[in-house]
């Protein structure tokens, strides 16, 4: 690959925002999950709405809303959009909290950044808020699973084991 062939690089090696204007704005759709692994005691804590700080899912729906909304403020070279819609959904396991956004817009770019940063900082929160009972959380298994719209078209994730 050359600095030609990268996007985000001008012909002069600087990093650079890439052009949308002349796209047409189309329906586009992103779909992230991420979770974090906890103590079983602990996803009983947030099960039960037991944990000290607070509601858990609550916080990290608040939180992974906002963050989508505020994504080109934290990821350089994206580009802000007028988010459409999000959804924060969440999977209890034994051991886990799974965090699934999906983030709508309709646009000249993707979404899959502010899926991407919802999930991510609802994982944060739900650490945040058990981190007093649960030291030893993990976050992981933050990726893509879908999304749609644009002139690449359509991804579809069957299973995290294509990722590496």
């Amino acid at each position: 690959m050359t600095k030609n062939d990268l996007t985000h690089i001008d012909p002069f090696g600087r990093a650079q925002m890439v052009d949308v204007t002349p796209k047409e704005a189309t329906h586009r759709k992103a779909l992230a999950k991420g979770k974090v692994f906890m103590k079983p005691e602990t996803t009983s804590l947030v099960a039960s709405n037991a944990v000290a700080k607070g509601d858990v899912l609550a916080a990290a729906r608040i939180a992974g809303i906002q963050a989508s909304k505020r994504c080109s403020d934290l990821i350089p070279l994206c580009h802000p959009l007028l988010v459409g819609s999000v959804s924060i959904n969440f999977t209890l396991g034994d051991d886990f909290v799974e965090v699934e956004a999906q983030v709508e817009t309709i646009d000249r770019t993707g979404v899959e950044m502010e899926a991407l940063t919802a999930v991510s900082v609802a994982c944060l929160t739900i650490y945040d808020m058990c981190k007093s009972a649960d030291r030893g959380m993990v976050i992981s298994e933050v990726a893509l699973w879908e999304k749609t719209g644009g002139k690449s078209g359509q991804f579809k994730r069957n299973n995290l084991k294509e990722a590496r």
